[in-house]
């Protein structure tokens, strides 16, 4: 038997060490936190992604009382984004989330399904994304989505 170490590299920021367009995009997407519809859950997640030539599209998490027919708000952005404009690639993908009155402390990291569709936006369009997760404590910054999903399935799986 042999082990295999996997390294994801992770930078932990302060909001005030961003750049402007970082700062707007985490600012957009806690604004689009206001927009989820959870009556459920009460877990709003806004996200908001910036695309290369410039446009920003917000989503956020929509919930129904049918579980799973609802979806988070990293889906809702990236879908959008990428039927609006299918040949602009993501560079970057904020996301935050708002719960019990207030913005969450540290970052939480996107769920499987949605860890799946930023891989497949990276692949779309042979482009990294950054990522950058919002907590009132720390910032959570990756380039490329491999630092999310390291033992990702994408197509060079299917072309085997």
């Amino acid at each position: 038997m042999k082990h295999l170490t996997i390294n994801c590299e992770i930078e932990v920021y302060k909001y005030d060490e961003l750049s402007d367009i970082e700062k707007e995009l985490i600012d957009r997407a806690k604004k689009a936190t206001e927009r989820s519809y959870t009556p459920y859950s009460k877990f709003n997640v806004g996200a908001a992604a910036l695309l290369e030539d410039g446009t920003i599209f917000e989503g956020n998490n929509q919930e129904n009382a049918a579980y799973p027919s609802g979806i988070c708000a990293e889906r809702t952005t990236l879908f959008y984004a990428n039927a609006s404009k299918p040949d602009k690639a993501v560079k970057t993908l904020a996301v935050a989330a708002f719960t019990n009155g207030e913005f969450i402390d540290d970052p939480i990291p996107p769920c499987g399904a949605c860890r799946q569709v930023m891989l497949e936006t990276e692949q779309r369009f042979n482009t990294k994304m950054r990522v950058l997760l919002y907590g009132r404590n720390n910032i959570y910054a990756m380039n490329g989505v491999e630092n999310l999903l390291p033992l990702s399935f994408g197509i060079e799986n299917l072309n085997k």
